[in-house]
Protein backbone atom coordinates (compact mmCIF):
# COMPACT_ATOMS: atom_id res chain seq x y z
CA UNK A 1 0.00 0.00 0.00
CA UNK A 2 2.81 2.38 0.85
CA UNK A 3 4.41 1.80 -2.57
CA UNK A 4 1.14 2.50 -4.38
CA UNK A 5 0.58 5.66 -2.38
CA UNK A 6 4.15 6.82 -3.03
CA UNK A 7 3.67 6.28 -6.77
CA UNK A 8 0.46 8.31 -6.71
CA UNK A 9 2.13 11.18 -4.87
CA UNK A 10 5.12 11.23 -7.25
CA UNK A 11 2.82 11.16 -10.28
CA UNK A 12 0.72 14.01 -8.91
CA UNK A 13 3.79 16.14 -8.24
CA UNK A 14 5.04 15.84 -11.84
CA UNK A 15 5.13 19.33 -13.41
CA UNK A 16 2.30 20.31 -15.71
CA UNK A 17 3.30 20.58 -19.37
CA UNK A 18 4.72 23.92 -20.41
CA UNK A 19 2.73 26.30 -22.59
CA UNK A 20 5.88 27.18 -24.54
CA UNK A 21 7.76 24.91 -26.93
CA UNK A 22 10.67 25.47 -29.34
CA UNK A 23 10.92 23.55 -32.62
CA UNK A 24 13.95 23.52 -34.95
CA UNK A 25 12.75 23.68 -38.56
CA UNK A 26 14.91 24.58 -41.55
CA UNK A 27 15.81 27.44 -43.92
CA UNK A 28 13.05 29.97 -44.66
CA UNK A 29 10.74 28.65 -47.37
CA UNK A 30 11.83 25.02 -46.90
CA UNK A 31 9.44 22.10 -46.40
CA UNK A 32 10.49 22.03 -42.73
CA UNK A 33 9.69 25.71 -42.28
CA UNK A 34 6.31 25.44 -44.01
CA UNK A 35 5.32 22.42 -41.94
CA UNK A 36 6.48 24.15 -38.75
CA UNK A 37 4.21 27.13 -39.47
CA UNK A 38 1.20 24.82 -39.68
CA UNK A 39 2.20 23.08 -36.44
CA UNK A 40 2.33 26.49 -34.77
CA UNK A 41 -1.24 27.29 -35.84
CA UNK A 42 -2.57 23.95 -34.57
CA UNK A 43 -0.79 24.12 -31.20
CA UNK A 44 -1.94 27.72 -30.71
CA UNK A 45 -5.53 26.48 -30.73
CA UNK A 46 -4.58 24.23 -27.78
CA UNK A 47 -3.06 27.10 -25.84
CA UNK A 48 0.57 26.16 -26.57
CA UNK A 49 2.93 28.74 -28.07
CA UNK A 50 5.29 27.08 -30.57
CA UNK A 51 8.47 29.03 -31.32
CA UNK A 52 10.03 28.12 -34.66
CA UNK A 53 13.82 28.21 -34.89
CA UNK A 54 15.12 28.46 -38.49
CA UNK A 55 18.24 26.34 -39.12
CA UNK A 56 20.27 25.01 -42.04
CA UNK A 57 18.43 21.70 -41.81
CA UNK A 58 18.26 18.22 -40.33
CA UNK A 59 21.88 17.85 -39.21
CA UNK A 60 21.77 21.07 -37.19
CA UNK A 61 18.37 20.09 -35.79
CA UNK A 62 19.77 16.83 -34.44
CA UNK A 63 22.63 18.64 -32.75
CA UNK A 64 20.21 21.10 -31.14
CA UNK A 65 17.97 18.30 -29.89
CA UNK A 66 20.94 16.49 -28.39
CA UNK A 67 22.15 19.65 -26.63
CA UNK A 68 20.08 20.12 -23.47
CA UNK A 69 21.19 23.75 -23.24
CA UNK A 70 19.77 24.67 -26.66
CA UNK A 71 16.19 24.97 -25.44
CA UNK A 72 14.97 23.02 -28.49
CA UNK A 73 12.47 20.29 -27.64
CA UNK A 74 11.29 19.23 -31.11
CA UNK A 75 12.50 19.33 -34.68
CA UNK A 76 12.49 17.72 -38.09
CA UNK A 77 15.30 15.27 -38.79
CA UNK A 78 16.11 12.98 -41.68
CA UNK A 79 16.91 9.29 -41.84
CA UNK A 80 20.32 8.25 -43.07
CA UNK A 81 22.19 11.44 -42.18
CA UNK A 82 23.83 10.24 -38.96
CA UNK A 83 26.39 7.63 -38.01
CA UNK A 84 24.83 7.02 -34.59
CA UNK A 85 21.54 8.15 -33.02
CA UNK A 86 21.71 11.37 -30.99
CA UNK A 87 21.49 10.82 -27.23
CA UNK A 88 18.22 11.53 -25.48
CA UNK A 89 16.25 11.97 -28.72
CA UNK A 90 13.22 9.90 -29.80
CA UNK A 91 10.95 9.91 -32.82
CA UNK A 92 7.22 10.54 -32.98
CA UNK A 93 7.22 8.82 -36.37
CA UNK A 94 8.15 9.46 -39.99
CA UNK A 95 6.15 12.30 -41.50
CA UNK A 96 7.08 12.65 -45.20
CA UNK A 97 9.36 11.60 -48.03
CA UNK A 98 12.31 13.81 -48.86
CA UNK A 99 13.34 13.09 -52.46
CA UNK A 100 16.82 13.85 -53.68
CA UNK A 101 16.62 16.02 -56.80
CA UNK A 102 19.67 16.27 -59.00
CA UNK A 103 19.23 18.92 -61.68
CA UNK A 104 22.13 19.22 -64.08
CA UNK A 105 23.38 19.88 -67.60
CA UNK A 106 23.79 16.14 -67.97
CA UNK A 107 24.58 14.35 -71.25
CA UNK A 108 21.82 11.71 -71.35
CA UNK A 109 21.72 9.44 -68.33
CA UNK A 110 25.36 10.04 -67.51
CA UNK A 111 25.87 11.71 -64.14
CA UNK A 112 29.31 13.23 -64.61
CA UNK A 113 30.74 15.18 -67.55
CA UNK A 114 34.10 14.59 -69.10
CA UNK A 115 35.63 17.81 -67.79
CA UNK A 116 37.70 17.72 -64.61
CA UNK A 117 36.28 18.93 -61.28
CA UNK A 118 32.71 19.71 -62.34
CA UNK A 119 30.92 22.14 -60.02
CA UNK A 120 27.96 20.54 -58.25
CA UNK A 121 26.26 22.29 -55.35
CA UNK A 122 25.29 19.82 -52.64
CA UNK A 123 23.71 22.24 -50.18
CA UNK A 124 24.88 24.15 -47.13
CA UNK A 125 26.66 22.59 -44.19
CA UNK A 126 24.12 21.48 -41.60
CA UNK A 127 21.45 20.52 -44.10
CA UNK A 128 20.46 17.00 -45.12
CA UNK A 129 21.40 17.56 -48.78
CA UNK A 130 25.13 17.37 -48.17
CA UNK A 131 25.47 14.09 -46.21
CA UNK A 132 23.02 12.31 -48.51
CA UNK A 133 24.83 13.52 -51.63
CA UNK A 134 28.19 12.42 -50.20
CA UNK A 135 26.69 9.02 -49.37
CA UNK A 136 25.57 8.56 -52.99
CA UNK A 137 29.00 9.56 -54.29
CA UNK A 138 30.58 6.98 -51.98
CA UNK A 139 28.18 4.27 -53.18
CA UNK A 140 29.27 5.06 -56.74
CA UNK A 141 32.95 5.03 -55.82
CA UNK A 142 33.37 8.74 -56.62
CA UNK A 143 35.81 10.67 -54.46
CA UNK A 144 34.56 14.12 -53.38
CA UNK A 145 38.06 15.39 -54.16
CA UNK A 146 37.41 14.94 -57.88
CA UNK A 147 34.53 17.43 -57.74
CA UNK A 148 34.03 21.07 -56.87
CA UNK A 149 31.22 20.99 -54.28
CA UNK A 150 30.10 24.51 -53.31
CA UNK A 151 27.66 24.85 -50.39
CA UNK A 152 25.02 27.09 -51.98
CA UNK A 153 21.59 27.79 -50.54
CA UNK A 154 18.80 26.43 -52.77
CA UNK A 155 17.85 29.72 -54.41
CA UNK A 156 21.48 30.59 -55.19
CA UNK A 157 22.17 27.10 -56.51
CA UNK A 158 19.18 27.38 -58.87
CA UNK A 159 20.39 30.74 -60.20
CA UNK A 160 23.94 29.49 -60.73
CA UNK A 161 22.66 26.37 -62.47
CA UNK A 162 20.47 28.34 -64.87
CA UNK A 163 23.28 30.68 -65.79
CA UNK A 164 25.61 27.77 -66.48
CA UNK A 165 27.98 28.47 -63.56
CA UNK A 166 27.11 25.08 -62.09
CA UNK A 167 27.11 21.72 -63.77
CA UNK A 168 24.56 20.37 -61.29
CA UNK A 169 22.77 21.03 -58.03
CA UNK A 170 21.39 18.66 -55.40
CA UNK A 171 18.29 19.46 -53.41
CA UNK A 172 16.71 17.26 -50.73
CA UNK A 173 13.21 18.61 -50.32
CA UNK A 174 9.57 18.00 -51.15
CA UNK A 175 7.89 18.22 -54.54
CA UNK A 176 6.13 21.45 -53.53
CA UNK A 177 9.45 23.29 -53.10
CA UNK A 178 9.42 26.42 -55.30
CA UNK A 179 12.99 25.71 -56.47
CA UNK A 180 12.09 22.17 -57.55
CA UNK A 181 8.96 23.40 -59.31
CA UNK A 182 10.90 26.02 -61.27
CA UNK A 183 13.74 23.74 -62.32
CA UNK A 184 11.41 20.85 -63.23
CA UNK A 185 9.76 23.15 -65.80
CA UNK A 186 13.01 24.66 -67.12
CA UNK A 187 13.99 23.09 -70.47
CA UNK A 188 17.60 24.26 -70.08
CA UNK A 189 18.28 21.80 -67.24
CA UNK A 190 17.69 18.09 -66.82
CA UNK A 191 16.25 16.21 -63.87
CA UNK A 192 18.72 13.36 -63.55
CA UNK A 193 16.99 9.96 -63.26
CA UNK A 194 18.19 7.14 -61.04
CA UNK A 195 17.67 4.01 -63.16
CA UNK A 196 19.39 1.95 -60.44
CA UNK A 197 17.17 3.27 -57.63
CA UNK A 198 16.37 -0.28 -56.49
CA UNK A 199 20.07 -0.95 -56.03
CA UNK A 200 20.50 2.16 -53.86
CA UNK A 201 17.59 1.05 -51.66
CA UNK A 202 19.03 -2.45 -51.38
CA UNK A 203 22.42 -1.08 -50.37
CA UNK A 204 20.99 1.46 -47.92
CA UNK A 205 17.61 0.51 -46.33
CA UNK A 206 17.15 4.05 -45.01
CA UNK A 207 16.43 5.09 -48.62
CA UNK A 208 13.21 4.69 -50.59
CA UNK A 209 12.43 4.58 -54.31
CA UNK A 210 9.94 7.06 -55.76
CA UNK A 211 8.70 7.66 -59.29
CA UNK A 212 7.92 11.13 -60.67
CA UNK A 213 5.29 10.65 -63.39
CA UNK A 214 5.96 11.87 -66.92
CA UNK A 215 4.57 15.34 -67.62
CA UNK A 216 3.54 16.04 -64.02
CA UNK A 217 5.56 19.28 -63.84
CA UNK A 218 4.24 20.64 -67.14
CA UNK A 219 1.85 18.56 -69.23
CA UNK A 220 1.81 21.06 -72.08
CA UNK A 221 5.57 20.79 -72.58
CA UNK A 222 5.89 17.18 -71.33
CA UNK A 223 8.17 17.94 -68.38
CA UNK A 224 9.69 15.62 -67.34
CA UNK A 225 9.65 13.77 -70.67
CA UNK A 226 9.69 10.30 -69.04
CA UNK A 227 8.75 8.64 -65.77
CA UNK A 228 11.71 9.46 -63.55
CA UNK A 229 13.04 7.23 -60.79
CA UNK A 230 14.08 9.13 -57.68
CA UNK A 231 15.63 8.08 -54.40
CA UNK A 232 14.46 9.57 -51.14
CA UNK A 233 14.93 9.44 -47.43
CA UNK A 234 12.18 9.95 -44.87
CA UNK A 235 11.81 12.90 -42.57
CA UNK A 236 10.88 12.29 -38.93
CA UNK A 237 9.43 14.44 -36.20
CA UNK A 238 11.87 14.08 -33.31
CA UNK A 239 11.63 15.28 -29.71
CA UNK A 240 13.72 15.18 -26.60
CA UNK A 241 12.94 11.97 -24.69
CA UNK A 242 11.96 13.82 -21.51
CA UNK A 243 9.39 16.07 -23.25
CA UNK A 244 6.11 15.87 -21.36
CA UNK A 245 3.86 13.10 -22.78
CA UNK A 246 0.98 15.54 -23.19
CA UNK A 247 3.11 17.77 -25.45
CA UNK A 248 4.31 14.72 -27.39
CA UNK A 249 0.68 13.83 -28.01
CA UNK A 250 -0.12 17.38 -29.16
CA UNK A 251 2.77 17.33 -31.64
CA UNK A 252 1.70 13.93 -32.95
CA UNK A 253 -1.88 15.17 -33.27
CA UNK A 254 -0.59 18.14 -35.29
CA UNK A 255 1.51 15.77 -37.44
CA UNK A 256 -1.61 13.77 -38.27
CA UNK A 257 -3.36 16.93 -39.42
CA UNK A 258 -0.40 18.31 -41.38
CA UNK A 259 1.04 15.19 -43.01
CA UNK A 260 -1.94 12.84 -43.20
CA UNK A 261 -3.38 13.97 -46.52
CA UNK A 262 -2.49 12.60 -49.95
CA UNK A 263 0.38 14.29 -51.79
CA UNK A 264 2.57 13.62 -54.80
CA UNK A 265 4.44 10.65 -53.35
CA UNK A 266 2.16 9.52 -50.52
CA UNK A 267 -1.32 8.16 -49.98
CA UNK A 268 -3.78 9.65 -47.51
CA UNK A 269 -3.06 8.29 -44.04
CA UNK A 270 0.40 6.98 -44.95
CA UNK A 271 2.03 9.51 -42.61
CA UNK A 272 2.77 9.91 -39.80
CA UNK A 273 3.97 6.33 -39.50
CA UNK A 274 5.43 4.41 -36.52
CA UNK A 275 8.71 3.61 -38.26
CA UNK A 276 11.95 3.22 -36.35
CA UNK A 277 14.46 3.84 -39.11
CA UNK A 278 17.39 5.13 -37.09
CA UNK A 279 15.69 6.71 -34.07
CA UNK A 280 13.77 4.86 -31.33
CA UNK A 281 10.04 5.51 -31.26
CA UNK A 282 8.67 7.40 -28.26
CA UNK A 283 6.57 5.28 -25.88
CA UNK A 284 3.84 7.93 -25.97
CA UNK A 285 3.78 7.76 -29.79
CA UNK A 286 3.83 3.96 -29.73
CA UNK A 287 0.71 3.93 -27.52
CA UNK A 288 -1.13 6.39 -29.77
CA UNK A 289 -0.30 4.39 -32.92
CA UNK A 290 -1.33 1.12 -31.24
CA UNK A 291 -4.57 2.13 -29.51
CA UNK A 292 -5.33 5.66 -30.72
CA UNK A 293 -5.84 8.71 -28.51
CA UNK A 294 -7.22 8.05 -25.04
CA UNK A 295 -10.86 8.82 -24.20
CA UNK A 296 -9.78 11.92 -22.28
CA UNK A 297 -7.63 13.15 -25.18
CA UNK A 298 -10.50 12.66 -27.63
CA UNK A 299 -13.22 14.33 -25.57
CA UNK A 300 -11.59 17.02 -23.44
CA UNK A 301 -9.51 20.11 -24.21
CA UNK A 302 -5.78 19.55 -23.85
CA UNK A 303 -5.26 21.19 -20.45
CA UNK A 304 -8.42 19.72 -18.92
CA UNK A 305 -7.44 16.25 -20.14
CA UNK A 306 -4.04 16.64 -18.45
CA UNK A 307 -5.62 17.70 -15.15
CA UNK A 308 -8.22 14.92 -15.19
CA UNK A 309 -5.58 12.35 -16.05
CA UNK A 310 -3.45 13.57 -13.18
CA UNK A 311 -6.40 13.43 -10.79
CA UNK A 312 -7.11 9.85 -11.85
CA UNK A 313 -3.49 8.88 -11.34
CA UNK A 314 -3.71 10.23 -7.81
CA UNK A 315 -7.23 9.11 -6.88
CA UNK A 316 -7.32 5.56 -8.25
CA UNK A 317 -4.46 4.22 -6.07
CA UNK A 318 -5.77 6.10 -3.05
CA UNK A 319 -9.24 4.65 -3.63
CA UNK A 320 -7.62 1.22 -3.84
CA UNK A 321 -6.24 1.80 -0.36
CA UNK A 322 -9.28 3.49 1.18
CA UNK A 323 -11.90 1.01 -0.06
CA UNK A 324 -10.56 -2.06 1.79
CA UNK A 325 -9.93 0.10 4.84
CA UNK A 326 -13.49 1.44 4.68
CA UNK A 327 -14.84 -2.11 4.44
CA UNK A 328 -13.16 -2.81 7.80
CA UNK A 329 -15.15 -0.09 9.59
CA UNK A 330 -18.36 -2.16 10.15
CA UNK A 331 -16.32 -5.08 11.44
CA UNK A 332 -14.33 -2.82 13.75
CA UNK A 333 -17.56 -1.26 15.05
CA UNK A 334 -19.13 -4.68 15.66
CA UNK A 335 -15.99 -5.82 17.44
CA UNK A 336 -16.12 -2.75 19.70
CA UNK A 337 -19.79 -3.41 20.63
CA UNK A 338 -19.14 -7.08 21.28
CA UNK A 339 -16.18 -6.13 23.45
CA UNK A 340 -18.43 -4.05 25.71
CA UNK A 341 -20.97 -6.87 26.06
CA UNK A 342 -18.29 -9.50 26.62
CA UNK A 343 -16.83 -7.49 29.50
CA UNK A 344 -20.25 -7.63 31.18
CA UNK A 345 -20.43 -11.35 30.48
CA UNK A 346 -17.04 -11.74 32.18
CA UNK A 347 -18.38 -10.01 35.29
CA UNK A 348 -21.46 -12.25 35.20
CA UNK A 349 -19.29 -15.37 35.04
CA UNK A 350 -17.34 -14.10 38.06
CA UNK A 351 -20.58 -13.69 40.00
CA UNK A 352 -21.72 -17.16 38.96
CA UNK A 353 -18.44 -18.63 40.24
CA UNK A 354 -18.74 -16.79 43.55
CA UNK A 355 -22.31 -18.08 43.93
CA UNK A 356 -21.15 -21.61 43.43
CA UNK A 357 -18.38 -21.35 46.02
CA UNK A 358 -20.00 -18.99 48.61
CA UNK A 359 -23.78 -19.15 48.10
CA UNK A 360 -24.40 -17.37 51.42
CA UNK A 361 -22.38 -14.26 50.52
CA UNK A 362 -24.88 -11.36 50.83
CA UNK A 363 -22.80 -9.10 48.50
CA UNK A 364 -23.49 -11.29 45.46
CA UNK A 365 -27.04 -10.01 45.08
CA UNK A 366 -25.99 -6.36 45.32
CA UNK A 367 -23.26 -6.97 42.77
CA UNK A 368 -25.78 -8.69 40.48
CA UNK A 369 -28.15 -5.74 40.72
CA UNK A 370 -25.31 -3.36 39.92
CA UNK A 371 -24.47 -5.47 36.86
CA UNK A 372 -28.11 -5.37 35.79
CA UNK A 373 -28.11 -1.58 35.99
CA UNK A 374 -24.97 -1.46 33.85
CA UNK A 375 -26.68 -3.62 31.21
CA UNK A 376 -29.72 -1.33 31.18
CA UNK A 377 -27.45 1.69 30.85
CA UNK A 378 -25.77 0.12 27.82
CA UNK A 379 -27.47 1.78 24.81
CA UNK A 380 -26.78 -0.38 21.77
CA UNK A 381 -28.18 -0.11 18.19
CA UNK A 382 -31.24 -2.22 17.44
CA UNK A 383 -29.11 -4.55 15.32
CA UNK A 384 -27.30 -5.61 18.53
CA UNK A 385 -30.46 -6.00 20.68
CA UNK A 386 -30.20 -9.78 20.63
CA UNK A 387 -26.89 -9.61 22.51
CA UNK A 388 -28.24 -7.44 25.35
CA UNK A 389 -31.43 -9.51 25.56
CA UNK A 390 -29.40 -12.70 26.00
CA UNK A 391 -27.30 -11.03 28.70
CA UNK A 392 -30.38 -9.91 30.62
CA UNK A 393 -31.83 -13.42 30.43
CA UNK A 394 -28.65 -14.82 31.97
CA UNK A 395 -28.77 -12.21 34.77
CA UNK A 396 -32.42 -13.13 35.43
CA UNK A 397 -31.49 -16.81 35.56
CA UNK A 398 -28.70 -16.13 38.09
CA UNK A 399 -31.12 -14.01 40.21
CA UNK A 400 -33.53 -16.95 40.37
CA UNK A 401 -30.70 -19.24 41.47
CA UNK A 402 -29.86 -16.78 44.28
CA UNK A 403 -33.49 -16.78 45.41
CA UNK A 404 -33.59 -20.62 45.40
CA UNK A 405 -30.37 -20.78 47.44
CA UNK A 406 -31.98 -18.77 50.22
Amino acid sequence: MAIVLLFAVVASLRPLPSRHLTMATGPPGSAYARAGARYREILAREGVQLRLLPTNGAVVNEALLEDQRSGVSAGFVQAGTREKPPRGVVSLGTVFYEPLWLFCHCPGDSLLPTQAHPRISIGPVGGADRPLALKLLALNGISPGTLDLPAYEPEQAARELRTGNLYGAVFVTGWDSPVVQQLARDPSVTLHPFPRADAYVALDPTLSKLVLPRGVADLAHDRPPTDTNLIASKGSLAVRAELHPALQYLLLKAAMAVHGRAEMFQHAGEFPAPEEIDLPLSEEARDVYRTGPSFLQRTLPFWLAVLVQRALILLVPIAGIIYPMWSLVPRLYRWQIQRKVLRLYADLLTLEGDLRHTPADPSILSRLEALDRRVHALHLPIAFGEMTYALRMHIHSLRERLSAAK
